[in-house]
């Protein structure tokens, strides 16, 4: 397989003078003599002016002869080549394409909503020009190729959290090194260089999303109340013990149980309690 072949092209500047002394011998000439033959310096005139070229800063000329591939010009000036060569001009400059949002199935089957953005640019003008048809339209396809193939590789989102699993949400810098390199695998063969690929969107489809965020909901509150729970045990281990060990006062197991279900109470509810006064006994 051929690569990309840098190659000077000569100064235009120097055949730019050589243009100026055959125009002005023509003219001098068919003016003195009346000779025709010097309508032959048309000729040579007419390839000169079709070999002149510029090359824009970061940008490049793909030079083809009959055919074969001569090489590329990446040097930005004015020139003059051959004028017989095909020239195709190649930007070089770096290239943002945000990808359409696309709906997939992760890798649990839920249906999500997901884009890229990607930054690259033409590394190979041969493998550009040459290996694939058409190079922006292999880049959109094998981008969106990735991500539908990414999306399938990892789960939106874990509920477990007892299972340490990497998920599309959660693990972002992992997912996105996946992605980048799983993009720049696909376009290499079309002298692609992927500078930087992100998940630029992702979500729930829109016909499971209010589902979903009452799950997520209810997995936070179930998280929360757990919380809420050791931390309460622990306060009423603490205001046990602390009664015991001042002996303000001695608890049989059916005031010990009653007051820890009071105290349970008061810590685990998510309304303000209204405290009951007992002027009697414990008992009473």
């Amino acid at each position: 397989m051929k690569s990309e072949n840098n190659i000077k092209a000569s100064s235009g500047y120097t055949y730019l003078v050589l243009l100026v002394l055959l125009i002005i011998t023509l003219v001098v000439g068919m003016a003195l003599t009346k000779n025709p033959i010097f309508l032959i310096l048309f000729v040579f005139i007419a390839l000169i002016v079709k070999g002149f070229f510029t090359v824009n800063p970061n940008g490049s000329k793909v030079l083809v002869l009959f055919g074969d591939y001569k090489g590329t010009v990446r040097d930005n000036g004015f020139f003059w080549a051959n004028p017989f060569y095909s020239r195709e001009s190649f930007s070089l400059r770096a290239r943002n394409f945000d990808s359409e949002r696309v709906k997939v199935n992760d890798k649990v089957g839920n249906p999500i909503m997901i884009n890229v953005i990607l930054v690259w640019k033409v590394q190979d003008t041969f493998k550009s020009a040459f290996d694939v048809d058409n190079y922006q339209e292999f880049v959109r396809v094998q981008t969106d190729a990735a991500v539908r193939k990414l999306a399938g590789s990892y789960p939106y989102d874990n509920f477990d959290a007892a299972v340490a699993e990497l998920t599309l949400r959660s693990g972002m810098d992992e997912v996105n090194e996946a992605l980048e390199n799983e993009i720049t695998e696909r376009l290499a063969i079309a002298g692609i260089e992927v500078m930087e690929a992100r998940i630029g969107y992702l979500a729930y489809a829109p016909e499971i999303a209010s589902s979903m965020l009452k799950r997520q909901q209810a997995v936070a509150i179930v998280a929360a109340r757990k919380k809420i729970v050791e931390g309460a045990v622990g306060m009423v281990q603490d205001a046990l013990d602390q009664l015991k060990e001042e002996d303000i006062i001695e608890f049989d197991d059916d005031k010990k149980a009653s007051m820890i279900s009071n105290l349970m109470v008061v810590l685990c509810s998510d309304k303000e309690v209204t405290p009951v006064i007992n002027t009697g006994s414990l008992n009473g």
